[in-house]
């Protein structure tokens, strides 16, 4: 009989959980409901995932956007793991043929969007199919006090009260104040739930702030990028006249880039999507339509062209670098006018909302008040983690010594330069190789070993059309190079690697490693 570690690393190939993850993911077996704040790259998907391989019937987790969906089964389907999504991205006979498959008990982890939970079909299929656990991911969607409030999830606690049998009902989220986990506790009806926050805290992130003139901002960001070279990076604009500018000014640099927003057709923005998750484009500039759930480990810096609303939504957002524990920036541009425009979002989603008076002008206040501690912040010279930390309730050392009001000089970046599709120096799959080399002193055989694990990565994911990282991750390669595993078991070794991986892709890593010999 399989026990957490061994679903763990059978399926997702790591040994040991990371902190909080054990805690959360008995108690679920253990039949309790639990809500769980993370921060973004701590790893909350596996806390809910190897419970739900455990348990007999179906889990169900409802999620917010189509792409965050998209992103988790196709990296469960490339683990070994059955699972499927249910939204409007799916054609009516698609969504009648995964309804069929998952009455037949084909899946273990279906993902479905809020507005599909009170759809006829789909009560009905969940009436009649054993439902062992309900998860709910960016649980503070459910609070019109956080700072991404979604109607749509008000729906979630009375599609839980129409099953014959309440299942367990875990909730996570990466930003949630105290107020908001109170909410989603008395939303969702959590019964005595466990409760655990791991910390807000990500070491490796670089926190950034730098005031600029609205005109100057372009300048500011040539310079920035010119520093960053070939970083896959994400560009938040608060505005779409915005976003189209700076892409058009990122690619004159000869810079890939795609834009994101929510007035683009959708085929349009699926596909800028996924040319940013397989690499095809190195920039990603957006609104905050491009967001959560965004699973690509390698981004190396989130600059922030305009200040966003809230804190919230600054770390959320900025949260999507480095989520491979690797270093990365977080860059906010700020200029007066950034709080002149958050205001008129304010000012417009008060006009909009179809809450009672007193209800709307509440919330329109609590996000007043928020803007307010998001202008300090962009102001302040204080420490900008410490400050980020406390507003999460969470104590800080007085400076971080890692962003740029601890370290208040222009901060060092390695020496870059853009890509030349005609200067064989400049191949991607070699430059990366040498800059990792460089950084962990490997030798000369191991920078070229390194080089052609991450073009076999390439070659791999286009034949099996997923993002590279969905092969093996940047980590696996790199001690795949270092310990070069001669056989499989030694190969399964490696954390990250689990038994479905090894079987489809050891073969060629391992014939890679041959061809290097120390």
């Amino acid at each position: 009989m399989e026990n957490p570690y061994s679903v763990l690393k059978r399926v997702f190939g790591y040994d040991q959980f990371r902190p909080g993850q054990k805690e959360i993911v008995d108690a679920i077996l253990a039949g309790r409901d639990v809500l769980v704040v993370m921060p973004t790259g701590a790893g909350k998907s596996i806390c809910y995932q190897v419970p739900a391989l455990m348990m007999p019937g179906i889990t169900l987790v409802v999620s917010p956007l189509i792409s965050l969906m998209q992103d988790q089964v196709r990296a469960l389907v490339a683990a070994g793991v059955p699972a499927a999504y249910l939204n409007n991205s799916l054609t009516d006979n698609q969504k009648a043929l995964m309804l069929r498959r998952a009455q037949e008990g084909r899946y273990k982890i279906i993902y479905v969007a809020p507005e599909r939970l009170q759809m006829p079909g789909f009560l009905r299929f969940a009436g009649e199919q054993p439902i062992s656990m309900v998860t709910v991911d960016e649980a503070h969607c459910i609070s019109q006090w956080g700072h991404d409030f979604r109607p749509s999830y008000l729906q979630i606690r009375d599609f839980i009260d129409q099953l014959p049998r309440r299942p367990v009902v875990s909730a996570f989220t990466a930003t949630a104040t105290a107020r908001v986990r109170e909410d989603i506790e008395k939303k969702l009806e959590l019964d005595q739930p466990f409760r655990l926050t791991t910390g807000f805290d990500r070491p490796n992130l670089r926190f950034e702030t730098m005031r600029v003139i609205s005109g100057e901002k372009p300048h500011a960001l040539v310079q920035f990028l010119l520093e960053e070279g070939d970083a896959p990076g994400i560009i938040y604009c608060s505005t779409i006249r915005q976003v189209g500018e700076v892409t058009s000014l990122v690619n004159r640099l000869g810079i890939a880039a795609a834009s994101y927003h929510g007035k683009m057709d959708a085929g349009e923005r699926k596909k800028n999507q996924e040319d940013f998750l397989y690499d095809r484009i190195q920039v990603m500039v957006a609104t905050n339509a491009f967001g959560m759930g965004i699973d690509k480990p390698n981004v190396r810096f989130v600059l922030h062209y305009n200040m966003p609303k809230d804190i919230e939504s600054y770390y959320q957002e900025a949260g999507r670098a480095g989520r491979d524990g690797e270093p990365a920036r977080c860059v906010l541009f700020y200029a007066p006018s950034d709080v002149r425009i958050a205001q008129y979002f304010i000012d417009r989603e008060e006009e909009e909302s179809t809450q009672p008076d007193e209800i709307r002008q509440a919330v329109a206040q609590e996000a007043r008040e928020r803007l307010k501690y998001m202008t300090f912040y962009a102001t302040t010279r204080r420490c900008l983690r410490a400050d980020l930390l406390r507003y999460f309730g969470e104590q800080a050392p007085m400076s971080c010594r890692n962003c740029s009001n601890c370290l208040q000089v222009k901060l060092p970046v390695p020496e870059r330069r853009l890509p030349d599709p005609n200067d064989p120096q400049t191949d991607p799959n070699r430059r990366r190789a040498r800059q990792e080399a460089a950084r962990l002193e490997l030798s000369d055989r191991d920078e070229a070993l390194l080089a052609a694990l991450y073009a076999l990565r390439k070659e791999l994911a286009r034949k099996e059309k997923l993002p590279a990282f969905m092969i093996f991750a940047d980590a696996v390669l790199r001690e795949i190079c270092t310990r070069r595993p001669r056989n499989v078991q030694e190969l399964m070794s490696i954390s990250g690697v689990g038994a479905v991986k090894a079987a489809r892709y050891g073969e060629a890593f391992l014939t890679a490693v041959k061809r290097y010999p120390r």
